[in-house]
């Protein structure tokens, strides 16, 4: 019996294509997987509809991809940026591909998954309109929440939304917010994979914390880690590993050389990890921190994603008490702190009781299992 096929738009690319260059979010790409993974597992194949651009000095041409489990890629031609025409021609190409891409590939009624974003949301509206198609929405974030913008704006990008059909949103708030006219909706978090263990520990009976995630000051995450040492002593040893620029890089490295002078807690840099060497880290600890800025807009429409990284490698989790973990089906196993200050960061830390039973990779493999009956609910009428 041959598959279903659904189509899934969004900005995409695989490894075999890196000398290419083309534009993607990796985290976006991580989400976009999982998904498809779930799909798969419902017994549909998937035609990725990609508009991922290179900015390279060169021009690629577009093509199909053979993927596993009867999966494809499509890439869109990506246009050198020489002179201004062939920079006018980068610019409006993607939308005009994908434009004809839809009219000439999707039939009324048929159902396709497209990764929010402002980059395409008036072509697909265009396209919906004259095809008749149905969409259902991944909404991971509103983007008009993470940077400064008019009201105007703000307007343009939440009626875009309310524009499809059925959603996928990242937290409850999402839908509260968003839906109004109660279209079909699920929730995912964030992937739900369990990662492999590795039974490594440190052996020196101190318990171990992690933050691993952004060094931008702005978000205020990796200052609020580092300034917890302060408040702990020689029992402990935290672990800072993340991402920034070499200038932000320069001021975690100072500011934990500062407080080390402080505190008879270790604390130690341990960089940007990937792949086996985080996952191994994280699995050395015994408690993450996921020490960002409780007062930021985007609190209330994205999920953080470190907190479901910690608990795929079986951490228990410190965090500010912000409204999209509460309402959470991982709600109870969170160490919630109210006040955003390091001693009381400090305090929730010191009364985890590492002897409690905690298994938050069995919590991940019954939201696994949820979701992909749930996304078979919602494309019921694809997988008929």
């Amino acid at each position: 019996m041959m598959q279903k096929t659904i189509k899934y738009i969004g900005y995409y690319d695989i490894q075999e294509n890196a000398n290419e260059k083309r534009i993607f979010s990796l985290a976006a790409k991580t989400k976009m997987d999982y998904i498809i993974h779930s799909l798969n597992q419902n017994g549909l194949c998937i035609d990725i509809v990609s508009m991922a651009q290179s900015f390279e000095k060169k021009y690629y041409p577009a093509k199909k991809t053979s993927l596993n489990r009867g999966n494809n890629l499509i890439l869109f031609p990506s246009f050198p940026t020489a002179n201004i025409i062939t920079k006018f021609i980068k610019h409006i190409s993607p939308n005009i591909n994908l434009f004809l891409y839809l009219v000439m590939n999707v039939k009324k009624n048929e159902t396709i998954m497209v990764y929010h974003s402002l980059g395409y949301r008036n072509t697909m509206a265009i396209a919906k309109r004259i095809v008749g198609f149905k969409i259902v929405l991944e909404v991971e974030e509103i983007y008009q929440d993470i940077v400064h913008c008019s009201n105007a704006l703000r307007k343009k990008e939440n009626e875009s939304i309310t524009k499809a059909d059925k959603y996928i949103f990242s937290t409850g708030l999402l839908n509260e917010r968003i839906n109004i006219e109660c279209k079909p909706f699920i929730i995912l978090y964030g992937t739900y994979y369990a990662e492999k263990k590795y039974d490594e520990r440190f052996d020196d009976q101190k318990t171990h914390i992690v933050y691993a995630g952004s060094f931008d000051s702005r978000k205020g995450g990796v200052d609020s880690a580092i300034s917890v040492s302060k408040y702990l002593d020689d029992k402990y040893h935290v672990h800072i590993a993340g991402f920034g620029s070499s200038n932000e890089k320069l001021r975690v490295l100072q500011m934990i050389d500062d407080v080390s002078m402080q505190t008879n807690c270790l604390i130690s840099f341990e960089g940007a990890l990937h792949g086996e060497k985080y996952s191994k880290l994280l699995q050395k600890c015994h408690i993450g921190l996921s020490t960002q800025n409780p007062i930021g807009e985007y609190n209330n429409s994205s999920f953080p994603s470190k907190v479901l990284s910690y608990m795929a490698n079986g951490l228990r989790v410190v965090s500010t008490r912000i409204k999209v973990l509460e309402t959470s089906e991982i709600n109870d196993l969170i160490y919630y702190y109210d006040q955003n200050c390091p001693e009381d960061i400090a305090e929730v830390v010191k009364h985890i009781n590492l002897e409690d039973v905690y298994d938050s990779r069995a919590r991940l493999k019954k939201l696994d299992t949820k979701f992909t009956n749930d996304i078979q609910t919602l494309l019921s009428e694809v997988s008929k």
